[in-house]
């Protein structure tokens, strides 16, 4: 049940008004981070960009009770962006959650309006949007900004931390882009640099883009190395494991607690499966969906959506819960759901703002088995009947 809705009203800066919201939450002193940025008055955007002008600001509140109360407003642009903030002609951040690495650093998405020349070629100002991430190693006392997404154009964005079956970590983002469709990268530096992004055409973007949201869980399985020519294990009946199969290849599967199934082999912590939402019509803002991968960095494992809610629809943000052991769970554990905040209407995106919590076991059988084209009209694609159930909306 949802509580009454609180104003920050230390979230703001004299004379600006506050956008982009990016919570993020450090589990080891338990504090909870509010970033945003501020705007000098109406100033929008698209003059920022077409004159080099930057009025945006970085700011931060804290909380250290759940959200009950908040600090004042903290002006980081100068502390962390310094000098660099002349060759960039606006920025922002996320919007949506920022995540934090085991290693205790935290990351806040953002994108910056790069300043490529001034007064060349008739335009006041050329300029290319490029995603990146603030980080910290010390709790939140000081910040850093790593390196652009270097080649293609990308915007709003999400990070995910990604667990590899070989037992390596990358650090996933996912980006919004005015090229048609979604674009992805990855950093082995936890953020610091990204390697170049690849555009991910399983993921499509409406005319000039719309913000998405991903979250990385674990798979409901525990992987072993097999034996070399074993079969891999068959997936539970009606419950499918949608996304990338060849990396299956040379491991089993085994359910429940790694001790009940003895094996000379070490066991490892599960691979990092991703949950995406986002409008699934290239033509416009509508039919809200949810896609999977099994493994991310393959811009190929993307699954056809499962559209939550047909109609309008517009940005979104998307959240992980483990819920108490029941037997419905797929791998003998922690039953595992979503919860899913976008907004939507029936004759525009932006009417009202709905929340939706379905389980993984929903997202499977519900994802479609086999690839279909998207649909130029922007309605849902059309799949024969699986049982499906559909998600809780409020």
């Amino acid at each position: 049940q949802w509580e009454d809705m609180r104003v920050l009203e230390t979230a703001t800066l004299q004379h600006h008004r506050s956008m982009n919201p990016c919570p993020l939450y450090d589990e080891f002193t338990g504090t909870l981070f509010l970033f945003f940025i501020t705007v000098l008055g109406r100033t929008p955007e698209a003059y920022q960009i077409v004159t080099g002008q930057n009025v945006t600001r970085l700011c931060c509140v804290t909380s250290t009770d759940q959200g009950l109360s908040w600090s004042t407003a903290t002006d980081l642009t100068q502390q962390v962006i310094g000098g660099a903030i002349k060759d960039w002609a606006t920025f922002a951040l996320g919007p949506g959650h920022g995540i934090q690495l085991r290693s205790g650093r935290l990351l806040v998405p953002a994108y910056s309006y790069h300043i490529d020349c001034k007064e060349c070629f008739g335009q006041l100002c050329k300029t290319t949007p490029h995603s990146f991430a603030f980080y910290s190693d010390d709790h939140g006392q000081g910040w850093r900004f790593g390196e652009f997404i270097p080649n293609l154009q990308t915007g709003e964005c999400q990070l995910v931390s990604v667990d590899e079956e070989d037992g390596s970590n990358v650090l996933y983002c996912n980006a919004r882009s005015p090229l048609g469709f979604r674009v992805q990268a990855l950093s082995t530096d936890d953020g610091a640099v990204f390697h170049g992004g690849q555009l991910v055409q399983r993921l499509v973007e409406p005319p000039h883009g719309c913000h998405g949201s991903v979250i990385g869980f674990p798979a409901p399985f525990v992987y072993v190395p097999a034996a070399p020519r074993a079969p891999p294990a068959e997936p539970e009946e009606g419950c499918p494991t949608p996304g990338h199969h060849g990396h299956a290849r040379g491991i089993t599967s085994a359910r429940g607690d790694p001790a009940a199934n003895p094996s000379p082999a070490p066991f490892f912590q599960a691979p990092t499966w991703v949950l995406y939402s986002h409008p699934t019509s290239s033509m416009s803002r509508v039919n809200m969906g949810v896609h999977l991968s099994t493994f991310p960095r393959d811009v190929e494992s993307w699954t056809e959506p499962w559209v939550i809610y047909e109609g309008p629809s517009a940005y979104s943000d998307l959240a992980y819960m483990e819920l108490p052991y029941n037997e419905a769970s797929i791998s003998g554990g922690p039953a595992v759901a979503f919860a899913c905040l976008y907004e939507n209407g029936t004759r525009s995106p932006y009417e009202q703002i709905s929340f939706s919590m379905f389980s993984l076991h929903d997202v499977l059988q519900n994802i479609p088995l086999t690839a279909t084209v998207s649909r130029r009209d922007g309605s849902p694609p059309r799949h024969g009947k699986r049982g499906r159930r559909g998600c809780l909306v409020s």
